[in-house]
C-alpha cells in the first residue's frame, strides 16, 4: 500500500475530496494540520487512515517531526503534497529532506515560483512575456517606465495572487510605490498588459501528457479586486480554445511538468499591443503548479459533468483514470462584496436562479480578499444566460 501524506487537508475545505478519492484507490491517506481531531468534519475523518496534529503549519520543525513519526510508523513515503501554492516550496523541501521523488524538490521551486524565472520558460514555449524590470532604485524603475510607458505593475516576484501588486501610472505613484513596498522583498516590474486571464487547467501523467484539461476566464482584474476591494467574478469555460490548450500544453512541455493538477494563466490582449501581438493573442503571465484555488474544482467539475478530485487521485494512483467527461457547460462565479447596495437581494437571486444555481456560501475571510464575501456558483448552457446573471448579481442602485 502506498502512503500519501496531505499537508492541510482541512483546508481549503474542499479538499477533503481529494482525501477521499485517494483512500478509495487504495492509498494510506496520512493527514498532518493545525486544526484539533475532534473538529475535522466526519466526512474528512473517514477519508484519512491517521491524522497528525501540530499546533501550526507555520512550525516548520515541528511539521518535519510530524513527517519523521509517520514516515517511522508507516514505512516509506511515496507522496506528499497540499495541492496549495502557499505550502508549495515547504512540500518541496519536506521531499527532498524525506527523498520522496515523486514531485517539486527544493531545486525545482525557483523556476516554478519566481515570476522571473517563469519567463525563460515560457520564452522556451514559444509564448510572448510582457517586458520587465527587477526592482533596484526609483531612478532605474523611472526609466524602465519611460521605456515601456506608464502604467507599470509592480509586485513581489515569488508571490502569491495579487498580494502586495501595484498598478503605477506617473511618478508620484511611483513614489509612493517605493515607500509602501515591503524591505528584504523582491520586486519584479512590468509593462502592463491589457488583456483578460486565460486559464489553463489541467491534470499531467507521470509522462507529461494531459488527463483533462479545460480553462477559465477572468474579465475583471484580480488586482483591482484586491486593492479597490471590489466585487469579484470569473467562470469555467464551456469549451476550451484550440489557442489556449496549445499554449498550456507548450508549457507543460517547457517547465516539465509530470504527475500534477496544474493552472496557468495568460493574458488575451484586448488591444494590439506592440511586441506582444494582436488583439485576441495570448500573453504569458504566471504559472501555478496547483489546483486553481478555492471552490474552483467543484466548479469545473459542475461545468464538465465529471469529478476532477477522482480524476487527480486515480492520476496519483494509477497514471490513468475512466472518469467520464460528460455534458458542458459555463459554470459562473460571483463574489460579491458586503455593503454595496445591489438591486437583487440574496432571497430574489434565490428564487431567480433556484434551477441554476450549484453553492450560495459566505466566503472565508482569508479568501475574501480576491473573491468577495457572498458567493454564488451557477451553471448555464449559454454565455448569453451567463451575462444576463452577472447583470443581475452585480448591478448596484444608484
Amino acid at each position: 500500500m502506498k502512503n500519501f501524506i496531505f499537508i492541510s487537508p482541512n483546508f481549503p475545505t474542499n479538499y477533503w475530496l481529494f482525501c477521499r478519492e485517494l483512500k478509495k484507490n487504495g492509498l494510506n491517506v496520512l493527514g498532518i494540520g493545525d486544526q484539533p481531531y475532534d473538529e475535522l468534519t466526519p466526512e474528512l475523518k473517514d477519508s484519512l487512515n491517521e491524522y497528525y496534529k501540530v499546533s501550526s503549519l507555520e512550525n516548520e520543525n515541528e511539521v518535519y517531526r510530524a513527517v519523521a513519526f509517520l514516515t517511522y510508523k508507516h514505512g516509506r513515503i511515496d507522496w506528499l503534497e497540499s495541492n496549495n501554492e502557499y505550502w508549495l516550496e515547504r512540500d518541496a523541501k519536506l521531499r527532498t529532506d524525506f527523498n520522496i521523488t515523486s514531485g517539486f524538490q527544493v531545486s525545482d521551486i525557483p523556476n516554478v515560483k519566481f515570476k522571473s524565472r517563469m519567463k525563460e520558460f515560457y520564452k522556451k514555449a514559444g509564448i510572448p512575456v510582457a517586458r520587465y524590470h527587477m526592482v533596484d532604485t526609483f531612478e532605474n524603475c523611472m526609466a524602465f517606465a519611460a521605456e515601456v510607458g506608464f502604467p507599470v505593475v509592480a509586485k513581489p516576484d515569488n508571490g502569491v495572487g495579487a498580494s502586495h501588486t501595484f498598478k503605477i501610472e506617473n511618478e508620484e505613484q511611483m513614489k509612493q510605490f517605493f515607500d509602501l513596498k515591503w524591505p528584504n522583498t523582491s520586486y519584479i516590474m512590468e509593462e502592463f498588459v491589457n488583456g483578460e486571464v486565460n486559464s489553463y487547467d489541467a491534470i499531467i501523467d507521470s509522462k507529461g501528457e494531459p488527463m483533462f484539461e479545460t480553462g477559465n476566464i477572468t474579465p475583471m482584474s484580480i488586482m483591482d479586486i484586491v486593492n479597490k476591494a471590489d466585487n469579484s467574478i470569473f467562470y469555467i469555460l464551456k469549451d476550451l480554445p484550440d489557442d489556449t490548450r496549445a499554449a498550456g500544453r507548450a508549457t507543460v512541455k517547457s517547465f516539465g511538468v509530470k504527475s500534477r493538477f496544474v493552472h496557468f494563466e495568460f493574458f488575451r490582449l484586448l488591444k494590439d499591443q506592440k511586441g506582444l501581438g494582436k488583439k485576441g493573442d495570448l500573453v504569458a503571465l504566471e504559472v501555478n503548479m496547483r489546483p486553481s484555488g478555492g471552490v474552483t474544482p467543484d466548479m469545473i467539475d459542475f461545468a464538465h459533468s465529471t469529478d476532477v478530485y477522482k480524476i487527480w487521485a486515480d492520476m496519483i494512483a494509477f497514471d490513468r483514470s475512466t472518469m467520464p467527461v460528460g455534458k458542458s457547460a459555463y459554470c459562473a462565479f460571483a463574489g460579491r462584496r458586503d455593503g454595496k447596495d445591489f438591486i437583487m437581494s440574496h432571497k430574489d437571486i434565490a428564487e431567480k436562479y433556484h434551477s441554476n444555481i450549484k453553492m450560495m456560501e459566505r466566503i472565508p475571510d482569508v479568501l475574501s480578499g480576491a473573491m468577495g464575501n457572498q458567493m454564488y456558483v451557477a451553471v448555464f448552457p449559454t454565455r448569453e444566460e451567463m451575462n444576463a446573471f452577472y447583470n443581475d448579481i452585480l448591478n448596484c442602485k444608484e
